[in-house]
């Protein structure tokens, strides 16, 4: 019988009440902003699933030691990390019958422990470095980081604060250089300023936070020996994007009477973007970065009289009066009350040109407005351009957007031009889920259904098109604008905080990470259906959607249960079939990809298990299908975002180390990654075989 691990935190998913406060505004503890009757996908799945009254997990691992520059695993780090080493190899575990043999290729590494190291613990036999952390300069001009001597100029020239999605494209004509781009999500301003009250911020406090928001644009060096990666600074492609920048207002709502203020009366030129978090590639090389927990940062929602406007507000979660980190007192366009149409430009999904720094980057009306937390690209089979996107909220929903135009190939000008213009015509869904099974064995007491599988098919709800609507009693406008409001009219399913949504490049299923939602069935709440199965759901699912006919573009989809997360021992857990006693535990997922191998990669996001955030691999076909296992662990506190999984290196972004209830700059809860005295710093750890061969073969 396994032993406790201490939860880390008293907020639902084991979250610490800090974390809440900074990254989404105590979202979990607000009224839910979807009263919909709408179907709840968790109400789908969740009547399926059972808890058991206490929560397992692997004994405490204590790891001592920091993760700066490229080091060897300590002692106590090593143990962690070869813990579970004989799980290599599924024959000597006793694996049953047509199990045999090794993991599946791609995912053959010693696995690591559950634990609650400050350190980013690696599988047994690789090494490690960090390639930039919060600070760094990495435009020229920019000085090196010191703590006591922050300013807003200086952050603007250096990376920003609290790395979320990453993406990597390849550099021509410069070899063994990459190109990141990565999201700087949301300021911990406790961890980031000493002294630092409040309830009395600075406008220096106020300005740096909109100089550390954004994105960074960063050339990184490989070195082909050892596989450590470096930042390359002060690169002509480098590029801070922060919450001040100038950006484009693009597709049908550009112009809108919803997005116009008193600094821009035509309602096209919107400066900045916050909480950016997922995101992704687009074909023809451009960045997508979703805007997702923008309600927080804008005040007195409470104080609006109209009853439509403050509806409005209300659904997308902007209540109360004065917002936490008060930057209203700074500028008048974070005050509702002042600037009404101001927070309606916030919640979108951004494309910024990655190969030209002087390009202005775009925020795209035709994808909606919500909490993004992804947009994930595919290509129609004529060439159109299909994005996923889901809206990260307790019961909100998931969607997707198919361009009306053809790709052009090439990097030409006029193709450049073209491709610019695909994310602005087409048209936007919602997505419906429907269960297979009776809804008498759909119960929540964890037992499957008779088919022995949480499926059933879907169908894409029209939102809106170009200037015509399909919600009634809704403008094309009002649609973009208030999307939210659109899918709770024409019935979409309530699902469990559908966050990042990953595409198979090697068939074309769609996996759907759904992290949690403890209200699923509480008094007033919606709850379980097939694809959200359990009430109480504290450790989340992940949903893999195969499109009809295999054409992203059909308006009808098929859908099931990949992965039920939470303690193997826990009969309210699925592993795509595979035996429960040859995974690892796993809980929370947030953060999606693939390797070169078909298997997804997840990292995880409020470990409700006790164990520290991690990331690991699963197979998604053959006979180890939904055998998951664990590669890393990240420090106190720490969530762990972005993965990047290449042929010989994995990148991780240690996001909020050390961000616990009542830690500050003087009472730091990690002193992850410089150690002893040196301010905690979210940073990004690259991660390779000391042996110089590829990961997990």
């Amino acid at each position: 019988m396994r032993k406790f691990l201490p939860l880390i935190g008293s907020h639902p998913g084991g979250r610490s009440a800090m974390t809440c406060r900074y990254r989404c505004g105590d979202a979990c503890f607000h009224e839910t902003p979807n009263v919909s009757d709408n179907d709840y996908v968790g109400d789908v799945i969740s009547r399926a699933l059972s808890r058991r009254s206490a929560v397992r997990a692997a004994a405490v691992v204590t790891v001592a030691g920091a993760a700066g520059g490229a080091l060897p695993l300590g002692a106590g780090a090593q143990e962690a990390a070869a813990a579970q080493a004989e799980g290599d190899t599924l024959a000597g575990r006793g694996a049953p019958s047509g199990k045999t043999g090794k993991a599946a290729r791609g995912l053959r590494f010693a696995t690591v422990a559950p634990n609650t190291a400050d350190a980013v613990v690696v599988s047994e036999g690789h090494a490690q470095n960090v390639v930039i952390r919060w600070g760094d300069p990495i435009l020229r001009g920019a000085p090196a980081f010191h703590p006591d001597r922050q300013s807003a100029a200086a952050q603007s020239g250096q990376f920003g604060y609290n790395n979320d999605y990453m993406a990597v494209l390849d550099l021509p004509g410069e070899r063994n250089r990459q190109l990141l781009v990565i999201n700087h999500e949301y300021t911990d301003e406790q961890l980031m300023f000493a002294g630092y009250d409040p309830e009395a911020p600075t406008r220096e406090q106020a300005e740096i936070g909109w100089a550390a928001h954004g994105l960074s644009v960063l050339v990184a060096q490989e070195e082909r020996r050892t596989g450590e990666l470096t930042a390359v600074t002060r690169h002509h492609l480098n590029r801070r994007i922060t919450g001040t920048t100038p950006f484009e207002v693009t597709g049908p709502a550009a112009g809108s009477h919803l997005l116009k203020t008193s600094a821009d009366p035509e309602g096209t030129r919107i400066l900045g973007t916050l909480n950016n978090c997922g995101g992704g590639i687009t074909p023809w090389g451009t960045v997508l970065s979703g805007e997702e927990n923008f309600n927080q940062y804008f005040a007195n929602g409470g104080s609006v009289t109209d009853p439509v406007a403050a509806a409005r507000l209300k659904r997308y979660g902007v209540t109360g009066a004065a917002s936490q980190r008060k930057w209203e007192r700074f500028d008048k366009r974070f005050d509702v009350a002042r600037e009404p149409n101001e927070v309606h430009r916030f919640g979108w999904v951004v494309e910024i040109d990655p190969f030209d720094p002087d390009s202005t980057p775009r925020k795209l009306t035709a994808l909606g407005r919500f909490k993004h937390e992804a947009a994930e690209p595919r290509l129609t089979a004529d060439g159109r351009p299909v994005l996923y996107m889901g809206d990260d909220e307790k019961f909100d929903y998931f969607y997707k957007f198919v361009s009306d135009k053809r790709m052009k190939r090439g990097g030409g000008r006029a193709a450049r031009e073209h491709n610019r213009t695909l994310l602005d015509e087409g048209t936007l869904y919602a997505a419906k889920f429907t269960g297979d099974s009776a809804a008498q064995e759909i119960d929540g007491s964890g037992k499957l259904p008779k088919d022995g599988e949480f499926d059933g098919s879907g169908e894409w709800i029209p939102l809106a098109s170009g200037d015509t609507s399909y919600v009634p009693g809704m403008t094309a406008e009002e649609v973009y604008v208030f999307t939210r409001l659109a899918a709770d009219k024409v019935g979409a399913t309530k699902m469990d905080r559908p966050e990042d949504v990953e595409p198979s490049p090697r068939t074309g299923r769609v996996y759907v990470a759904l992290t949690n939602n403890s209200d699923r069935g509480k008094a007033g709440k919606a709850g379980a259906d097939e694809a959200n199965p359990r009430n109480g759901n504290k450790h989340g699912q992940i949903l893999e959607l195969t499109e009809h006919r295999d054409d992203p573009s059909a308006d009808r989809f098929h859908w099931r249960l990949f992965l039920v997360c939470g303690d193997p021992e826990d009969p309210a857990t699925y592993f795509g079939g595979f035996p429960k006693d040859q995974v690892s535990p796993i809980s929370c997922p947030d953060n999606l990809t693939f390797d070169a191998y078909g298997n997804l990669w997840i990292s995880t996001d409020g470990n409700a298990l006790g164990s520290h955030d991690g990331l690991f691999g699963v197979a998604t076909a053959g006979e180890r299908r939904g055998q998951v296992r664990q590669f890393l662990t990240v420090p106190t506190g720490a969530e762990t975002c972005g993965p990047i999984v290449q042929d010989r290196r994995v990148l991780v972004a240690v996001q909020h180390p050390g961000e616990l209830d009542g830690a500050s700059v003087e009472k730091p809860a990690s002193t992850w990654p410089d150690g002893p005295g040196t301010l905690v710093r979210p940073s990004v750890v690259s991660v390779w075989r000391t042996d110089g061969r590829n990961i997990g073969v």
